[in-house]
């Protein structure tokens, strides 16, 4: 199969993929995406959105990459629903190999392949996943005003997360598996003094409980069992929503060996900027964002790459010499 060039090749389809393309097409660049398995991004198992600007009413997630798709594609993007196996970075152009047995390169790359959140991998987790059980504060929180709330996990994240919670809902109890934090002492310091935040030490969640979904109610969390790390033993808690903070893993596989990284696996990027310690390749979005993980900063981020893209071609090109 013979490659196929293009002047920007975008991997991945949540909002800095998707942003990255509206702005490469509106350049006249014609870029192409690559959306990969999960089209759509971590923004797909999200139901209520309020914190997108731009809408008065919340909106679901994955109407809102449906739109973001169309756009895209209404401005010029060629969207290839494939995904990428390889990518040779040491040469220009670059080259990227898909499942599906296609070569494409490339002049230059915007990498949007997103960060995923680690789960505790429970059935019931699954099942209530959007609804009553969330990996976001940030975005989730607004939901559980003056309710009752468990955080899980044990590490900045974690504590970041009951801190911010602290200040909406009723009650936060944060669920860790150790008898001590791992996060930073400051951090500590502030959440014990919350006077409506509770530690429960050396515990886990075995199981997530609720009502089933019941058209046209979807499912609810009500409970959980905690199960005592120490003794086995199981105890039952009411509690109206379960936030997961154990950590994100960044979609790097591709790049690793091939990219520099951060010391925790993101992408590393040049300050202020998404270029990459590879000219012509660009980091957007979730994948290099270990701080904020925003869909809003990620289609700011991704906007960046489309701009710092154009002006590196812009580079490239000859200049024109005008006839005498």
């Amino acid at each position: 199969m013979s490659a196929r060039h293009t002047e920007v090749l975008i991997i991945g389809s949540g909002p800095a993929g998707y942003t990255a393309a509206i702005y490469a097409a509106r350049a006249m660049l014609k870029p192409v995406l690559i959306a990969g398995l999960e089209q759509g991004g971590q923004l797909m198992i999200t139901t209520d959105v309020e914190n997108y600007p731009g809408f008065g009413d919340p909106i679901q997630g994955p109407w809102l990459m449906e739109q973001m798709l169309k756009q895209a594609t209404h401005v010029g993007t060629e969207i290839v629903n494939d995904l990428v196996t390889e990518v040779e970075l040491d040469h220009q152009p670059f080259t990227v190999r898909t499942d599906s047995g296609a070569v494409w390169t490339a002049d230059t790359l915007i990498i949007a392949t997103g960060a995923k959140a680690k789960w505790l991998g429970l059935e019931s987790e699954q099942h209530f996943q959007g609804f009553g059980v969330s990996a976001c504060a940030t975005c989730d929180g607004f939901f559980y005003r003056n309710k009752d709330v468990i955080v899980v996990g044990g590490g900045n994240s974690a504590v970041e997360e009951a801190l911010y919670l602290s200040n909406i809902a009723r009650s936060v109890t944060v669920v860790h598996r150790r008898d001590s934090f791992r996060s930073e002492k400051i951090l500590q310091e502030r959440l014990f003094q919350r006077p409506n935040v509770s530690v429960l030490w050396n515990t886990e969640v075995a199981e997530i409980t609720g009502k089933p979904a019941k058209a046209p109610l979807p499912p609810s969390v009500e409970g959980v069992k905690l199960r005592n790390t120490e003794t086995g033993a199981i105890t039952e808690r009411p509690i109206d929503g379960v936030f997961v903070a154990i950590g994100h893993a960044p979609a790097t596989e591709l790049f690793k060996g091939k990219l520099k990284t951060k010391p925790n696996g993101y992408l590393w990027t040049a300050p202020d900027s998404t270029a990459t310690d590879v000219p012509g390749v660009f980091a957007a979005g979730d994948v290099t964002d270990d701080t904020f993980r925003q869909a809003v900063t990620a289609a700011g981020m991704g906007c960046m790459a489309a701009l710092e893209a154009e002006r590196y071609l812009a580079g490239l090109q000859p200049v024109a010499v005008a006839a005498e």
